[in-house]
């Protein structure tokens, strides 16, 4: 496979220029134009970030986007999929109610709101994985998969179990609907806190497989007839449901990028990541830490793999940021250094294994070529 052309500017503007307006040239210059958007619905997938979390894209940003597909004759929405854990971006209503407060709406943005995976988490499209070894069939928001044209707008930032958040997690773990989410995330079973059941009986309404009794006024899932599909977990009110058996990063991150795989499959797609305000954990978290790294840039590709290792390669090379994560695991005198700021800010991390594995089912390449768009 020949190197894809990974596209970069960075944040400095003169008089006269704005750093939006550079977003909108450098999705010109990387040739999204090239996309047939006439009359098109084109889902524009971001993260509206967890209330509390202030590192998520500046909703200037998603309109700059948003702007320029309609000016190319497309149909915008925003787009983004229900949470498997409780939080504030639980079901449809929860996450609009989230997405507004945070500074995405109508106004703000130019373009309307659509939950990819509808009120509670279960309007989903099983998707063929093309080349998949560890998911057959994903499951997938149908919004998303009702979309004409993908495109990807990520903050990239550190990621407590994946390494980094890109455009690969973006799409794979961003798409997946609560069970689709469920299925990279764990090979286990819900499993019910009897404490907190209020005997409401809303999860057995939900469960498709008929495994929920109830026993003592307390719900009990059984697992022989459990499917792991996570929808109690989305139904339940009272945070009752969660669960306990976490796969290990490495079979989450192939299984991430197998979802990601099955959203831009057989349609036109483009992704864009914003390298600013890089903080060491995912914005599903209700708080964002002082970044670990300055400001980058912007980068925009068709290819995914490339744009995630283009930023993992322009993040190596710069310096740690002072009274950060990352620098505070550095100056610990007995801590063992990775060289590699991902690593050294959380160290249980493999994130090379989504790129690798991503390239290797032919989602992208690793191999780029930066082109600088001043």
């Amino acid at each position: 496979m020949e190197k894809a052309k990974v596209y970069f500017t960075d944040f400095r503007c003169r008089p006269g220029k704005n750093n939006l307006q550079k977003l909108q040239k450098l999705c010109k210059k990387a040739g999204i134009e090239r996309i047939n958007f006439e009359g098109k619905f084109v889902a524009i997938k971001m993260h509206f970030g967890e209330l509390g979390c202030l590192a998520s894209l500046r909703p200037q940003y998603v309109k700059a986007v948003a702007d320029l597909v309609k000016e190319l004759g497309g149909r915008p929405f925003l787009t983004d999929c229900n949470t498997l854990y409780p939080g504030s971006r639980k079901h449809a209503l929860e996450h609009l109610d989230c997405a507004n407060l945070n500074g995405y709406n109508t106004v703000t943005t130019g373009c309307q709101i659509i939950i990819g995976d509808g009120l509670r988490g279960t309007d989903e499209v099983e998707v063929p994985v093309k080349n998949g070894e560890y998911v057959e069939k994903a499951k997938i928001g149908r919004a998303i998969m009702d979309a004409d044209v993908f495109i990807s707008l990520a903050h990239f930032k550190g990621h407590e179990m994946t390494g980094f958040g890109g455009a690969i997690k973006n799409i794979g773990m961003g798409c997946g609907s609560r069970a689709g989410k469920m299925e990279q995330h764990s090979s286990g079973k819900p499993k019910v806190d009897e404490s907190k059941c209020k005997n409401c009986h809303r999860c057995a309404q939900e469960c498709g497989s008929d495994a929920i009794t109830y026993e003592n006024n307390v719900a009990h899932i059984h697992e022989d007839l459990c499917k792991g599909c996570g929808r109690c977990i989305g139904a339940c009110a009272f945070d009752a449901i969660e669960t306990v058996e976490w796969d290990a990063n490495e079979k989450l991150d192939r299984k991430m990028a197998e979802y990601a795989q099955a959203v831009c499959q057989d349609r036109p797609c483009f992704h864009i990541n914003l390298v600013m305000d890089v903080s060491p954990n995912c914005d599903c978290h209700a708080e964002n830490d002082a970044p670990i790294l300055p400001d980058i840039g912007m980068f925009a590709s068709f290819d995914p793999v490339a744009l995630d290792q283009a930023c993992a390669d322009a993040c190596m090379k710069a310096a740690p940021m002072p009274n950060s994560q990352l620098s505070d695991n550095l100056a610990k005198p007995d801590w063992h250094h990775h060289h590699d700021h991902f690593l050294d800010s959380n160290p249980n991390v493999d994130w090379k294994t989504t790129l690798e594995h991503a390239e290797k089912i032919g989602l992208g390449t690793r191999e780029y070529e930066l082109v600088c768009v001043r």
